[in-house]
């Protein structure tokens, strides 16, 4: 018995082989490359999404107008704006008081690039000269908007107005750098809660049927229990992981053929090496997350019609989780986003979405060592109800092949 105790293998070891076993496993077997060439199923959750993309589209497009006037100029006219934007429905959009003084074009137009926010263009000059610096587009669009707002700050008739002057420029603003790192975000949430999802579900198919066939009662009489959750776990991330590697490809592939023809996404704030490395760790991070609560789940099935009984609320609420962080999205810095940031489940699309509008790094290390140790916290809980249920159901067939210690003392009783 000591020698035996001596020859078991540790969990890790035990966890490797479980892992090497499953990832050849599944991904030498047909059912697996028919799956890879079949992801056809998640454009329906993509439609879902979009009245939430909508939302978000409309709350980013807010530009603003920044207003750098003479002292009583700009006032006069931040007047007027705030009077006239309750009577037209949206037409008018913000205004921002930026400088209280006459500048130069030259200076207006490096305030326009340096600015943060939602800044799209700027009004200079006087009340009597009005100049309006932006890009062609958007500038020839709020021409006659600002000439009525002069006109009432100068209480007079805007027939008799100035017009005002164009200054169009041809560098990207700071808005319209935001809409697009938006779109970015965006994006970038939608593929990554497809993937998880699509690709957890494999935890819970290998898992019943092994139960099925009676190998996990084999694989719990040679190593611990723990040893084959994290097993299963990390072999199925590995399986996902090629997965991706083969999407991505073909993904590639498809970009190069079409040139042009494919939707173009703006560069994330952060680069694409960066956004495309943080996608994949936090692909890992909910991917570990929602596979630990699958194989939970699917040691407390016996069945496949029990797995989806029960994989059911999982799924919903995954589907809640990724709206919210959606949602969340578009009010940064508000109290939602901190929400949606710290509750494990939705703080890899919290963050994702914040590494395509944010450039800084710092609080994505935070957030990967919050979601790690979260990941530690439900895998030693999932490995602990799993290792009961497996061996509790393990228990109850030895009991229905033949009757158990107690059975047999209750019917020498009865003989007795």
């Amino acid at each position: 018995m000591a020698g035996l105790a001596k020859g078991r293998l540790s969990t890790v070891a035990a966890a490797l082989v479980v892992a090497r076993r499953d990832f050849s496993a599944i991904l030498f077997s047909r059912s697996f490359i028919f799956f890879l060439i079949g992801p056809l199923f998640p454009i329906l959750v993509g439609l879902m999404a979009g009245s939430v993309g909508d939302h978000v589209q409309k709350v980013d497009d807010s530009p603003e107008i920044g207003v750098m006037m003479p002292s009583d100029q700009a006032d006069r006219l931040m007047t007027a704006h705030r009077a006239m934007q309750s009577h037209m429905d949206g037409a008018l959009p913000d205004f921002r008081l930026m400088e209280r003084r006459e500048v130069p074009q030259a200076e207006a137009q490096r305030a326009l690039q340096r600015t943060h926010g939602n800044l799209a263009a700027i009004v200079s000059g006087t009340l009597e000269s009005p100049v309006l610096t932006g890009p062609n587009e958007r500038i020839q669009e709020w021409q006659g908007p600002i000439e009525l707002v002069t006109a009432r700050a100068l209480q007079a008739d805007p027939a008799k107005v100035s017009a005002v002057r164009l200054a169009p420029i041809a560098t990207t603003t700071r808005a319209d750098i935001r809409h697009g790192q938006v779109m970015t975000a965006q994006a970038g949430q939608m593929l990554l809660f497809l993937l998880t999802m699509l690709l957890a579900g494999m935890v819970l198919s290998n898992l019943v049927e092994e139960k099925g066939n009676k190998i996990i009662e084999v694989l719990a009489a040679a190593i611990p229990m723990d040893a084959v959750f994290l097993g299963k776990l990390f072999a199925m991330l590995a399986v996902s992981m090629v997965g991706i590697a083969v999407w991505g490809a073909a993904g590639v592939g498809v970009r190069l053929l079409a040139g042009s023809a494919m939707p173009h996404l703006d560069t994330p704030a952060i680069g694409w090496p960066s956004f495309i490395g943080l996608g994949i760790v936090y692909f890992a991070m909910a991917y570990l997350l929602l596979g630990t609560l699958f194989l939970t789940i699917g040691s407390m099935a016996a069945t496949v019609r029990e797995v989806q009984t029960l994989s059911m609320p999982v799924t919903m609420l995954q589907l809640f989780v990724f709206f919210f962080a959606s949602y969340a999205m578009a009010k940064p810095g508000s109290l939602m986003e901190v929400l949606a940031v710290s509750i494990p489940f939705s703080s890899p699309y919290a963050m994702l979405a914040r590494a395509a509008v944010d450039p800084a790094l710092w609080p994505h290390l935070a957030a990967l060592a919050w979601q790690g140790a979260w990941v530690g916290i439900f895998v030693r809980i999932g490995a602990t109800i799993f290792r009961r249920r497996v061996m509790k159901s393990g228990a109850a067939s030895g009991r229905a092949g033949r009757p158990g210690l107690w059975d047999r003392l209750a019917g020498r009783r009865q003989a007795a």
